[in-house]
């Protein structure tokens, strides 16, 4: 099943990429792996997907030995606690969700202190939910002036996850609005701030993403199915 649905979601991206003049090989497939256990992203790993996204640090850490030999590139994709960097900060490829100037201080002492760097995307609360971590979009340009300051993160670009809408058109000019975000912000061209990637669109409304320029997909039920609820 696993690997039917991985088949299905790489032909819609290709398609969906061609729709709109793109290549697909711009567009990184990352597959959410959060609650299933470390044999079922095995499955996914021996298709030949690279790119896993976590929300859990404690979920994470139980998969990441046991996967170590398909050299995975993990993403941490849920808010993380200022508490918790310790624990992951040297075993993530990238860091979705930089919410804050307090994470940012905090992550950037503990990889200057071991001498690494760590890729990041600031997560922007596009739709203003009072629910929901990120930056406003308003606060985006004063952030990004502040994280100049800290040189071991190396800021790729911006994340959201938009408000659920069942009518599909209804995301579109939120991902639009990050689209032309990050062209804005792309004259921030320095040492530690080069905004490339925009990782946008879930299993529901990915192909929207694409069509608006998302360079980073996060699927998980498409891939692995309905997860249980957390207790």
């Amino acid at each position: 099943m696993i690997k039917e649905n991985i088949r299905k979601i790489l032909d819609e991206i290709n398609t969906t990429a061609n729709k709109v003049g793109r290549d697909s090989s711009e567009i990184t497939l990352i597959a959410v792996s959060k609650t299933f256990p470390y044999n079922i992203v095995e499955k996914a790993a021996l298709e030949g997907i690279k790119d896993f996204g976590e929300n859990y640090v404690q979920d994470f850490l139980q998969k990441y030995d046991k996967l170590l030999q398909y050299q995975l590139r993990w993403h941490f994709i849920g808010h993380l606690q200022t508490n918790k960097i310790k624990y992951i900060y040297d075993k993530i490829y990238m860091l979705h969700t930089l919410d804050s100037l307090k994470l940012a201080e905090k992550l950037n002492k503990k990889v200057a202190q071991e001498g690494k760097s760590l890729n990041v995307l600031i997560q922007v609360n596009i739709g203003k939910e009072p629910n929901k971590h990120g930056i406003l979009e308003e606060e985006l340009e004063s952030f990004l002036e502040k994280i100049e300051n800290y040189k071991n993160l190396k800021v790729s670009g911006l994340m959201t996850i938009p408000p659920y809408f069942e009518e599909l058109e209804a995301v579109r000019p939120l991902f639009r609005k990050m689209k032309m975000l990050l062209d804005k912000f792309s004259k921030f061209n320095n040492s530690n701030i080069q905004l490339r990637e925009l990782s946008m669109g879930m299993s529901h409304d990915f192909k929207v993403a694409i069509e608006e320029g998302a360079t980073m997909i996060r699927i998980g039920t498409s891939i692995f199915g309905e997860r249980k609820r957390r207790k």
